[in-house]
C-alpha cells in the first residue's frame, strides 16, 4: 500500500516515515503543497494542513476530486472549527499532533478497509430512496427534485446508512462501525458533525430526528429540529 505523506517539518517527517515503512507501507514523503498534487497515485495521504506554499485545506479541496484516495488530515489544528472544516471539506479522518504513532496506523488501517470494502461492492446497485430523496450508489450522488446535494464522501456514505433503513433507528455504534469502522471519541464527536452538516443540506427533503442514547432515524420529508 502506497502513502503519500505530505509533512514540512523534517524531524516529524523522518520519524514518520520510519514507522510507516516499518509496518510495511511503501512511503512518498514531500513537504510543500505544489508537491503534493504533483506526486503519484496513492492509497492514503497524511496531509499536514500548515504548509509553507499554500493552505492544505486547498490541498485537501484538490485531492477531493480524484477518485479512489484517501486523506488523512494530521495537523496541529485542533480547534473544533478547523476540525468541522477539515472533515466538510472532505478528509476521511483527522488526527491532532501530538499523536501516537500507533494510533495513527491504527486509523490508516481503517481507513483501508473501508477503501477495500468500497472497491468490493462497486458493481451496479439500484438507486436508494426516501421519499424525494434519491442516492445513486454507482455515481455517489444524492438529489432532490431541485438537484444534486453537494455532499463529502462520508456524508453520501452516512446518508445512505441512513436511507437504507429508512424509518428505523439506527444507533451510534452501528453507525461508527459501518461508516468510519471505529469507535474512538473523537470519531463520535465526527458524527455530530457529519450529522449536523447533512440536516443542514438536506433542508426540508428528509428529516434526521436524534433517538437519544441511542442514534439517529431518517424520515422522509420535513426540517429536521
Amino acid at each position: 500500500m502506497r502513502i503519500l505523506l505530505v509533512e514540512d517539518d523534517d524531524r516529524v517527517a523522518g520519524g514518520l516515515t520510519v514507522a510507516l515503512r516499518h509496518a510495511g507501507y511503501e512511503v512518498n514523503r514531500v513537504g510543500t503543497a505544489a508537491a503534493a498534487l504533483a506526486a503519484p497515485e496513492s492509497d492514503v495521504v497524511l496531509l499536514d494542513l500548515g504548509l509553507p506554499d499554500g493552505d492544505g485545506i486547498d490541498v485537501l479541496r484538490r485531492l477531493r476530486e480524484r477518485p479512489g484516495v484517501a486523506v488523512i488530515a494530521v495537523t496541529a489544528r485542533g480547534e473544533e472549527r478547523d476540525r468541522v472544516r477539515g472533515l466538510r471539506t472532505g478528509a476521511d479522518d483527522y488526527v491532532v499532533k501530538p499523536f501516537g504513532t500507533a494510533e495513527l496506523l491504527a486509523r490508516i488501517e481503517a481507513v483501508l478497509r473501508r477503501t477495500r470494502a468500497a472497491r468490493a461492492h462497486s458493481a451496479p446497485a439500484a438507486p436508494l430512496r426516501a421519499g424525494d430523496l434519491v442516492l445513486d450508489p454507482a455515481t455517489r450522488v444524492a438529489s432532490t427534485p431541485t438537484g444534486p446535494l453537494p455532499l463529502t464522501r462520508k456524508e453520501f456514505d452516512l446518508l445512505a446508512l441512513l436511507v437504507a433503513q429508512a424509518g428505523a433507528v439506527v444507533s451510534r455504534v452501528h453507525i461508527l462501525d459501518q461508516v468510519w469502522q471505529a469507535a474512538w471519541e473523537t470519531s463520535s464527536r465526527t458524527l455530530d458533525t457529519h450529522i449536523a452538516s447533512l440536516r443542514a443540506k438536506l433542508g426540508d427533503a428528509a428529516r434526521i430526528d436524534t433517538v437519544r442514547g441511542i442514534g439517529y432515524r431518517l424520515s422522509p420529508g420535513g426540517r429536521a429540529d
